[in-house]
């Protein structure tokens, strides 16, 4: 195998891994507040502004379809809504409830109680070196879109 292919598939592996593991803690963090990761992942992209499920979607990773079965159960619960989207009338806005930033805010405090210790345990300008290799990873398939 290829140096290059050996670095692909570690690299993958790796990220595959990693996606585990912040799915363990997600799913840690969120329960007390009645929440699983996957909601906690699609409620908290639209925290700052509403979005369509297609745009959650791309901003999160995800597919169109697993993010409108999960915004489907957080209007079905009380915790998200769905509004009018000016600039399309077939697809509408996704924004969290009170009840759904209720729920973020019991999440905050063990966020950042994690953040904290996993921060203290590599050190700021590790933690930092790694959300920037992280990053030019993500542009870098981007880059090179969906056609390998």
């Amino acid at each position: 195998m290829s140096e290059s292919a050996e670095l692909l598939s570690g690299m993958a592996l790796g990220s595959f891994r990693l996606n585990g593991q912040f799915l363990h803690v997600a799913e840690g963090l969120a329960r007390p507040a009645g929440m699983t990761a996957a909601w906690w992942q699609v409620l908290g992209a639209v925290l700052d502004e509403p979005l369509p499920v297609a745009g959650i979607a791309r901003a999160m990773g995800m597919t169109r379809q697993g993010v409108q079965r999960i915004a489907d159960l957080l209007v079905e619960r009380g915790l998200a809504e769905y509004r009018p989207n000016p600039a399309h009338r077939r697809a509408k806005l996704l924004r969290p409830t009170a009840e759904g930033r209720a729920a973020i805010a019991e999440i905050i405090p063990g966020h950042r109680e994690f953040a904290d210790r996993l921060v203290g345990e590599l050190g700021v300008e590790t933690a930092r070196d790694c959300l920037e290799a992280l990053r030019r990873l993500s542009a870098a398939l981007d880059r090179l879109g969906d056609n390998p």
